[in-house]
């Protein structure tokens, strides 16, 4: 998406330790027209689909998540990465390790909004080693549901993830994916 990736070679800022800081529009100030034309993109990718719910993690892909939920007339779901008061009765979870964080999390959605007839898209607004994916499509799988693909804002795509959940038989749609990346610039592919 080209749109998209512009707005990373304007103002994305590579980092020591493969950062690519995008806060700018993406992950801390939300620029909520390009989040429009992401929702609309993945829409058009995920014609013919069936969908009825989005599934995130927060917290930066909630803003992403809420705009495809509403071009796609979905309810959005997001896995909580810290037990709650307000999270009642039975949870789905999920072991994630956050490279960005150097961590790991245990990710909870309550059983009362995933079930088994549930076709569900997945949006992040990063790939890279996958292990947020995986954690998502883990939930989705001990509710019986069925995923229906992931949409993912920035792939970096020298990383192992995309490859291992595509290789895992799912359908991933990454609308700015990143052959390589340095101080010097990044090379979309």
């Amino acid at each position: 998406m080209k749109l998209l990736e512009d707005r990373i070679l304007k103002e994305g800022v590579v980092k020591a330790g493969d950062i690519l800081k995008v806060d700018m529009f993406l992950n801390h100030q939300m620029d909520i027209s390009l989040f429009k034309a992401m929702a609309e993109e993945w829409k058009r990718l995920y014609e013919g689909v069936p969908i009825n719910k989005i599934l995130t993690i927060e917290a930066s892909g909630i803003g992403i998540a809420a705009l495809a939920g509403l071009v796609f007339e979905v309810p959005v779901v997001f896995a909580k990465k810290a037990q709650t008061s307000n999270i009642d009765g039975d949870v789905y979870a999920s072991h994630v390790f956050s490279y960005t964080h150097n961590r790991e999390y245990l990710i909870r959605v309550s059983k009362q909004f995933l079930h088994p007839e549930d076709k569900v898209l997945i949006i992040d607004d990063f790939l890279a080693n996958g292990k947020a994916l995986l954690g998502l499509i883990d939930i989705v799988h001990q509710a019986g549901a069925e995923v229906a693909g992931c949409g993912i804002a920035i792939e970096k795509a020298y990383q192992p993830g995309g490859k291992l959940v595509r290789e895992s038989g799912y359908r991933v749609e990454s609308l700015a994916k990143i052959e390589s990346m340095s101080e010097d610039g990044i090379v979309f592919g």
